[in-house]
């Protein structure tokens, strides 16, 4: 008897065990039924249909044990599994230079609400900060759905542990502020359950491109990215953010790509930042950058629009090369397997991929190959989407204890 007890204790536990990596699998796409989950977790088909039904009583997923079966296919389909639609939600918001937005985050990635928040940006964190977490509590209170805990994306490196903006270089907030203690409480004052994160935004809009989107498959995943202003960079590796000793990694925008270039707001000269993001895009076209859009959007328009333009085209290229020279500078060093853009960079290799990709096989000793794929970001409002990762990570980790 006691042996018997033991065994199915035995079950029970490693039963439990596989709820995250499950979960994980169907909420990166890489588990749509059954069948793969059993192969993917290296369990027995029964355990893998007692983890199913587990996690489908904890209402995150959807178990359809009658799908239909494909033309033509033999024997009965596997079950299909799916993220419930009207299951738990994270708190996603993130703050960049020309305003904040708002968002629920289901599973999967998927935006189940956004609020596009103010266009301004002012000098106190704690305001803009508790502004972005009212829109946020009002979505949650207008979904009725449960929440898991809640994510911010900041345009700024966040040093740990401490969780401070070292360098809000493009918002006028102090060096240093302390932006995760700022959220975490605006969160509880907002009555919004569950932890509380924060993160840089294009560290977080890598992650999700990994989960998601252009990076899905990617051992060693470089991201580079223009924000509304200057340039970030992140590093995934095994599925994980590459941060560093003190999550200061992968400055990139503070890499020089023309060493008599403009004044850099780090004290350099010429570095990535000021060179390629769409300011540098607007001087180098000619145009007078306006009030009454970002400058992100702005740059964007004028590139699809105008880009027959002798100084459209003109200025697109200069770009195209400076960022080429910088790319080829990180394949040199970090050897990614794959390069995602986004932001404006992602609206540069679209119009014109080829020159790109030979301005970093020609500057690159691993480039020459033509190896390194260099793809657009795919997400909306990746960054967002990569705040709410941060909230989900619990749950993922060990549903039981993150729900109970």
């Amino acid at each position: 008897m006691n042996g018997k007890v033991t065994t199915t204790r035995t079950k029970l536990e490693r039963g439990r065990s596989a709820l995250g990596p499950a979960l994980e699998l169907v909420h990166t796409g890489r588990a749509p039924t059954r069948a793969v989950l059993t192969s993917e977790l290296g369990v027995t088909r029964a355990t893998a249909g007692a983890v199913a039904a587990e996690l489908e009583a904890l209402g995150l997923i959807r178990v359809d044990s009658r799908p239909g079966s494909a033309a033509g296919s033999q024997g009965r389909p596997s079950h299909r599994l799916a993220i419930r639609e009207s299951g738990p939600v994270a708190i996603a918001a993130q703050v960049h230079a020309d305003g904040f937005r708002a968002a629920l985050v289901g599973l999967g990635g998927r935006l189940v609400a956004t609020a596009p928040g103010c266009v301004t940006v002012t000098a106190d964190p704690a305001q803009v900060i508790g502004e972005v977490v009212d829109d946020c509590a009002r979505l949650l209170r207008d979904s009725g759905l449960r929440c898991v805990g809640a994510g911010l994306a900041v345009p700024s490196a966040v040093a740990e542990p401490e969780g401070t903006a070292l360098n809000p270089l493009h918002i006028a907030w102090p060096a240093g502020a302390p932006v995760r203690e700022i959220f975490a409480a605006c969160v509880r004052e907002a009555g919004i359950p569950g932890p509380a994160f924060t993160g840089n935004d294009v560290n977080l809009a890598a992650l999700a491109e990994h989960r998601h989107g252009a990076g899905r498959g990617a051992q060693h995943l470089l991201c580079v990215a223009t924000g509304h202003r200057g340039v970030g960079g992140a590093l995934v590796l095994d599925g994980r953010l590459h941060t560093g000793s003190s999550g200061l990694a992968l400055e990139v925008g503070h890499l020089t790509v023309n060493p008599e270039g403009r004044p850099c707001h780090c004290g350099g000269r010429g570095c990535l930042d000021v060179e390629t993001d769409p300011l540098a895009f607007l001087i180098a076209a000619r145009r007078e950058p306006g009030p009454e859009e970002s400058l992100l959007k702005q740059a964007g328009d004028l590139l699809r629009t105008e880009y027959e333009d002798a100084a459209v085209r003109g200025a697109a290229e200069e770009l195209i090369d400076r960022l080429g020279l910088g790319l080829a500078g990180l394949v040199n060093i970090l050897n990614p397997d794959r390069i995602i853009l986004g932001g404006l960079h992602r609206a540069l290799l679209e119009a014109d991929p080829e020159r790109l990709r030979a301005v970093v096989a020609d500057r690159s000793l691993w480039g020459r190959s033509g190896s390194v794929p260099i793809l657009p970001c795919t997400l909306d409002h990746n960054s967002l989407v990569g705040a709410a990762e941060l909230a989900w990570q619990p749950v993922l980790d060990d549903p039981l204890a993150a729900l109970a």
